[in-house]
């Protein structure tokens, strides 16, 4: 589909969608269910629109939570990943922690959404440690 009005409006109304649902749909959930909402393999209704203006909707989007304002980062990168996904890219989503809070009774993490090796939806934080990539190896492996 072409870089059109229509596409970047559905895209606002998908984003829009997703980002006031997502509270509700993760709340409570593991971190398997949790990362459904990053598809590592999608159909890509969004090709064409570029990765800018994507991860600039994103920020736009959830600027002002009113859910899961301690988990901004979570959020997010969730509709990061998702959305750039959709969009036909090749996202890693990246989670870390900070080892001085492993003692602490509320463990400190965040999560980015890097593309090309390189954090377009926040970044790592100062002292965090990465634990987890969340990207389809296989994918590239087989395209080689």
């Amino acid at each position: 589909m072409a870089d059109s009005s229509l596409l970047r409006a559905l895209f606002r109304c998908h984003l829009w969608a997703s980002a006031r649902l997502m509270p509700v749909l993760i709340a409570n959930r593991s971190f398997e269910e949790v990362l459904k909402w990053a598809p590592l393999a999608s159909p890509t209704p969004y090709r064409g629109l570029p990765a800018a203006y994507i991860v600039a909707r994103v920020h736009r989007t959830v600027r002002h939570p009113w859910l899961m304002r301690d988990r901004r980062c979570l959020r997010e990168g969730l509709l990061g990943h998702r959305f750039l996904r959709l969009a036909g890219f090749d996202p890693e989503l990246r989670f870390g922690v900070d080892p001085k809070s492993l003692q602490a009774s509320r463990l400190s993490a965040h999560c980015w959404v890097c593309l090309d090796g390189r954090p377009v939806v926040s970044d790592s934080l100062p002292g965090m440690v990465e634990i987890y990539r969340h990207h389809d190896r296989d994918t590239k492996v087989r395209a080689a």
